[in-house]
C-alpha cells in the first residue's frame, strides 16, 4: 500500500502567514492528477515545528478529506514527547489517515531502550499503522537495525523513512525486521540506490515540484527498469541538489512558486532563499524541463 512517490507535502500559507487551505486543496488534486502515490502532510517539509498544534491537526483533516481515500495519507505525527504523539496518533487515526509517520525523538536523546519504549507505547495507543522516521542528522538519535527489527516485531510498525544516507542500511534492515517491512527513503539524491538494496519508495521533497517525474522514476525502479530510472535521475539530480543548498521546504516552495502553484512563504525562523540559490533552482527546473 504505501510504495512509490509520496510527496512530503509542504503547507502553503497566505501572504499574512495563515494557512491556505484553499491552495492546500488544490495541490492535493494535482498530486493526484500527476501521479502521486500517496502524500504525507505535516512532517518538516509541512513546517510542522512552526504550526500550533490546532493547525497541524487541521490540515491533516483537509488533506485527508481532500484525497476522499484516492491514495494513501501518511501522517506526520511525531514528538519527542511520547504522550504528545500517542495524541497526534490518535487523531490521524480518528479522521482516517492511513498510517503516521513517526519521527525518532529529537533534542533528548533517548537510548536505543528509550526508542523502543518510546514507540511500543505509541502501537499500544492506535492501531494506526506507524512508519518509524530515522533522520540522525536532524533528530541526533539513529536507530540502529537491530533496534527496528525489535520495533518491526509489532504488529502495527509496518515500515522506515530512512534518512540516514547509508545505503547498506537497506539490506541490514531487511535481514532484522524482514523483507515484507516497507522501506522508504527520506532522501531523494539516493533514493535510486535505496531501492535497488530493496527499498519500495521515497517521501520525497522534490515531488512536491515534479511529481510526475519522481512517480516515473519509481515506476520505473519497482519494475526493474533501471536503464530508464536512470535517465530519471539524471534529469531530476540538479533539483535535487539545488532545493537542498538552503533548507529544502523553503527550496521546495520557491520552485513551487516559479510553477504558480504557491506562495513561496514560510515562517520564522525560516528565511526567503537568497539570489544565488534562486538561480541555481530556476536553472535545474530548466534542465528537469519544468520550465
Amino acid at each position: 500500500m504505501f510504495k512509490g512517490s509520496l510527496p512530503a507535502l509542504v503547507t502553503p500559507f497566505t501572504p499574512d502567514g495563515e494557512l491556505d487551505l484553499d491552495t492546500l486543496k488544490k495541490l492535493v488534486e494535482w498530486h493526484i492528477d500527476q501521479g502521486s502515490h500517496g502524500l504525507v502532510p505535516v512532517g518538516t517539509t509541512g513546517e510542522s515545528p512552526t504550526l500550533t498544534h490546532d493547525e497541524h491537526r487541521l490540515v491533516i483533516e483537509e488533506v485527508v478529506r481532500a484525497v476522499d481515500g484516492r491514495i494513501p495519507v501518511i501522517a506526520g505525527a511525531g514528538s519527542n514527547s511520547t504522550r504528545e504523539g500517542i495524541g497526534l496518533i490518535r487523531h490521524a487515526a480518528e479522521v482516517g489517515a492511513d498510517a503516521a509517520l513517526v519521527v525518532t525523538p529529537y533534542y533528548n536523546k533517548p537510548t536505543q531502550a528509550g526508542l523502543i519504549a518510546h514507540y511500543t507505547a505509541l502501537a499500544e495507543a492506535s492501531d494506526l499503522p506507524i512508519i518509524i522516521y530515522n533522520i540522525p542528522g536532524r533528530s541526533v538519535v539513529d536507530m540502529t537495525p537491530e533496534t527496528m527489527g525489535e520495533l518491526a516485531k509489532l504488529p502495527t510498525i509496518i515500515g522506515v523513512k530512512d534518512a540516514t544516507g547509508k545505503l547498506e542500511r537497506v539490506s541490514q534492515q531487511r535481514i532484522t525486521c524482514g523483507h515484507d517491512f516497507v522501506q522508504l527513503s527520506g532522501e531523494d539524491g539516493t533514493a535510486l540506490g535505496f531501492n535497488a538494496h530493496g527499498g519500495v519508495g521515497c517521501i520525497s521533497v522534490t515531488a512536491n515540484v515534479a511529481p510526475k517525474l519522481c512517480a516515473e522514476f519509481q515506476e520505473a525502479t519497482l519494475a526493474g527498469d533501471y536503464a530508464k530510472a536512470l535517465e530519471y535521475q539524471d534529469r531530476l539530480m540538479p533539483l535535487h541538489v539545488a532545493i537542498f543548498v538552503e533548507p529544502g521546504l523553503v527550496g521546495a516552495k520557491y520552485a513551487m512558486s516559479r510553477l504558480g502553484l504557491c506562495d513561496e512563504r514560510v515562517r520564522l525562523p525560516l528565511v526567503p532563499l537568497t539570489d544565488p540559490t534562486r538561480r541555481l533552482i530556476d536553472a535545474a527546473l530548466d534542465h528537469a524541463g519544468l520550465i
